[in-house]
This record gives structure tokens, C-alpha cells and sequence, in this order.
């Protein structure tokens, strides 16, 4: 009979958090569980622990939280703890080739697409961003390069053309809480075919910005629904009302949490409708009506709600603040360089 496998979990998103309570609950022998520090969040900037900490404080599994996973003291905690593998899912840190070697097999790690497609810190808002039918999840064979490894096992699934990418990544990270188990059992099994990444087909999803919520309203309507979807949770995507010149009203930021494709053409950015619960605006291509809104500071609301307490006209503009400058990544999901 084959020993368990003894796992060190390393994870922090709530990406990792399926995973690691499958692992627990379903009786691995998990020693660990490696996450990052916690951190001031919010506009109150408190200190608020993960969620996978709290999972495995109730757990009663022990929790270790460094600065730098690749330290020195770092490297000797693990190792007194004599894993036989280290299982991640989004971690937030590289693990360097000296920690790799430190387990008899390795490490692997679940990441949240088909690869080689999406490779980095943003795969799925990436893939909705970029408009695909289907993504997944792939557990590889960890390397010191990001998400590089061999692939171990692969499982897809279709989106949905209104699923935000918070709830994409929530059923992703579901469908490989048991991919990694499998994985893991024919690991110890001793016989797992390794599949070597397809270089040519390497895209890179780059790690989200602030500005990246900006929305472009020169690109299609679909294009842009398609932003709005990628940018939540976070950053969420977000525009400038810019009011009619007569009107004491200064350009104001709107958040935009929900939009659908309509039919309408117009300059990009511009308001075709703001009646009832129908607030339209042109895009590149057709245009977008927006149905859940925000200004800073307020709660979400739908339109019509918006549109009883703001007067929006036809022909007022949307678009970024000239004193906004974007950065945003160039072409998502392009070959890797």
C-alpha cells in the first residue's frame, strides 16, 4: 500500500480556497498551508485575513504566512516539515528552484485556464476580456518560470456571455479542487504523464491595473460588454459622464457594474437614450446600455434608479478624463515574447 502523500498548500485568492478545503476534507495529509501576509484592504484600509487562513484555522492546519516564501528561514520551515509535494493555486509569490527541491516531487499548481493559453496573474478576467466561448482550468508541474510546467491534467468548461470573470473564476476553482486531488493520487500512484506546454500557442494574461477599468468606447459594443464583465470584482470598469456646458455639473466619474449589446450607432461614448430605465450610449460598433451603475461613494444601482436622481441628456458624452492616462497592457492574449 503507498503512504500518503504529505502536502504543503501554498495559496491566497479565493481562487485557491476550493482546492485546499477539498484536500483537507477529504483526508490528505496536508501540513501546511503557505499564504501571503495579511494586508490592509479596503477604503478602511483594515486588516482583514484571507479566507483560505480562516479555512484552515478552523481546520486546525497550521498557517504560515512570509514576507519572502523564498527566505532562507522560509526554506528551513518547510523543509523541517518534510512535504513529499507542494500543491499552489494562486499564491502570489514565485517559488524559487531551491524550494522546488525541497519535496521528493516537487510541486504542482492549479491554474485557471487551458494552457499554454493565459499564462500570468489575470487569466480569467483575460479570456472574457478578450471575448472567448471557453476556458478552464490546468494542473502543471511547477517550474521557477510562471506557469510553465508540464501539464498534468486539464478540465474545460464553457462561458456564459454575461458571466463576470468573479463568477467564471469561482466555478473554475470548483471544477479543479477535484482535478487536483486526481492528480495528486496518480502522482502517488508513480505513473503521471507529463505534457510539455505547445510554446507556439503561449498568450500572456498580465496582472490587472487600476486603469485597465477604463472603458474604450471606440471599440464594439460586444467588445466593450466584454470589458465591463472582465473588470469585476476588481477593478471594475468605469468612465466620465461629461454633462451638457450649460449645466453646473462637473465631469463625474460613473462605475459600471452591468451592461447588455443593443442596437444603436452614434459617436463612441455618446448618450443615445437616458429615459425611464434606459440609459443607452454608442459604441465603435452598435451600442451598450448600461443597467447597473455606481458613482463613488454611493451604493450600485440599476438605471432607472440612477436616472430618477441624475439628469442625463441625449448627446452628453462618456469617456476617459483627459487627466487620466491609461496604461493599459497592449494586445491581451498575444504571443509570448
Amino acid at each position: 500500500m503507498t503512504p500518503p502523500i504529505r502536502l504543503i498548500f501554498l495559496g491566497t485568492g479565493d481562487f485557491a480556497l476550493p482546492a485546499f478545503e477539498h484536500l483537507v476534507d477529504s483526508g490528505h495529509q496536508v501540513l501546511a498551508l503557505v499564504t501571503q501576509p495579511d494586508r490592509p484592504q479596503g477604503r478602511k484600509q483594515q486588516i482583514i485575513p484571507a479566507a483560505i487562513k480562516e479555512a484552515a484555522l478552523a481546520r486546525g492546519v497550521t498557517v504560515f504566512q512570509p514576507e519572502d516564501v523564498n527566505a532562507p528561514e522560509s526554506l528551513e520551515q518547510i523543509r523541517v516539515l518534510a512535504p513529499d509535494l507542494l500543491v499552489t493555486a494562486a499564491y502570489g509569490q514565485i517559488l524559487s528552484a531551491d524550494l522546488l527541491t525541497i519535496p521528493r516531487l516537487g510541486g504542482i499548481n492549479l491554474h485557471g485556464s487551458v494552457l499554454p493559453a493565459y499564462r500570468g496573474a489575470s487569466p480569467v478576467a483575460r479570456a472574457i476580456q478578450n471575448g472567448d466561448a471557453s476556458s478552464g482550468v490546468t494542473v502543471i508541474r511547477m517550474t521557477p518560470r510562471i506557469d510553465a510546467g508540464g501539464m498534468i491534467a486539464v478540465a474545460e468548461t464553457a462561458i456564459d456571455p454575461d458571466e463576470t470573470a468573479g463568477d467564471l473564476e469561482g466555478r473554475l476553482a470548483r471544477l479543479g479542487a477535484p482535478l487536483v486531488a486526481d492528480s495528486i493520487a496518480r502522482l502517488s500512484a508513480g505513473e503521471v504523464p507529463i505534457i510539455p506546454q505547445d510554446k507556439s500557442k503561449v498568450t500572456r494574461a498580465p496582472k490587472l491595473r487600476k486603469e485597465d477599468g477604463l472603458i474604450d468606447w471606440s471599440l464594439p459594443a460586444r467588445a466593450v460588454h466584454n470589458h465591463v464583465r472582465a473588470m469585476q470584482p476588481w477593478p471594475i470598469a468605469s468612465t466620465t459622464w461629461f454633462p451638457r456646458p450649460d449645466s453646473s455639473r462637473a465631469p463625474t466619474r460613473l462605475i459600471i457594474h452591468k451592461t447588455r449589446v443593443v442596437d444603436g450607432s452614434g459617436k463612441p461614448g455618446e448618450v443615445l437614450e437616458a429615459d425611464a430605465d434606459r440609459l443607452i450610449v454608442a459604441a465603435g460598433e452598435g451600442a451598450v446600455q448600461i443597467v447597473v451603475l455606481q458613482l463613488v461613494g454611493k451604493k450600485p444601482v440599476s438605471a432607472a434608479e440612477f436616472l430618477r436622481g441624475h439628469r442625463i441628456h441625449p448627446g452628453e458624452q462618456l469617456g476617459k478624463d483627459e487627466g487620466v492616462q491609461s496604461s493599459r497592457e497592449s494586445p491581451l492574449g498575444t504571443p509570448e515574447r
